[in-house]
This record gives C-alpha cells, structure tokens and sequence, in this order.
C-alpha cells in the first residue's frame, strides 16, 4: 500500500476493512439479539461510534486524530505538522518516508527544502482526507 494510502486507511477506516467492521459487530450477537424488531434497523441512523463516525459514512478526522494523541505519551501536534501527523498513525516520518510521499502526492518543489515541502504535503494529505470521505474541521483547510 503507498504510503499516502495507509494515512488516509489508518484515519478513515481506523478498525482495518469492512470485513473487520462486519466481524466486530458479529462478534456481539447478545446485543443484537435482546433488540426488539421495530420493522426498522437496529441501530439509530445518525449515532456516531468511538470512532467520529456515523452511519452517513462520513469519518470525523478531528475526532479520530484527538483521540489518538490522547492515547499517545508523545505530544503531537498534528494539526500542522506532517512529521507529527505520521507518527501519530506509528508510520515512518523519516525525510525519505516523507519525499516519497511527496513523490505519491506529485509535489513539484525542492525536496531537499523539507520545511515548504512539510507544509505542502500536510495541506495535501488534509485535503486528500476529505476528497475520500473525511470531515475536515474549516481551519485546517486550505
């Protein structure tokens, strides 16, 4: 998997695939089963999860990012910071992990000016998170 594509899956699809979705649910029966059928669905359409999403398929990123910085011991600021955005999700945010993914993202500018070059693909990946479904909080957008 590219590395831009592990960010946006790590923050969009935090529990893996659907199929992990489908068997985590599975995996509560008991729940499922003390429900009266009301000749609807089980569960209220709107009701976020842990996770900042709901149902609309739409994925909070600032609800799933703030919650995995308070879980982590480091301080992360990844609100701007790529370097900090990528080891928050525990990837590589070496500066040859972060000219590839310039590279993934086709970033035209100097790659050795790793200072524009951060900035660039911290907008890039914003943006990317909320072409795929993400609902980006108004100040992080360009």
């Amino acid at each position: 998997m590219s590395l831009l594509g592990s960010i946006v899956s790590k923050i969009l699809n935090p529990f893996g695939s659907s199929e992990a979705k489908a068997s985590e649910s599975s995996a509560k029966p008991s729940e499922a089963q003390a429900q009266p059928s009301s000749g609807g669905g089980s569960a209220p359409a709107s009701t976020p999860t842990s996770s900042g999403t709901s149902s609309g398929g739409q994925v909070d990123v600032e609800a799933v990012l703030n919650d995995l910085a308070a879980k982590n011991s480091q301080k992360l600021n990844w609100r701007s910071s790529i370097v900090d955005l990528m080891k928050l999700l525990d990837l590589d945010s070496s500066l040859h992990a972060r000219q590839q993914l310039a590279d993934e993202l086709h970033y035209t500018g100097d790659k050795n000016d790793s200072a524009s070059m951060n900035i660039w693909l911290h907008k890039q990946v914003i943006k990317k998170l909320e072409e795929n479904g993400g609902k980006v909080p108004a100040d992080l957008k360009d």
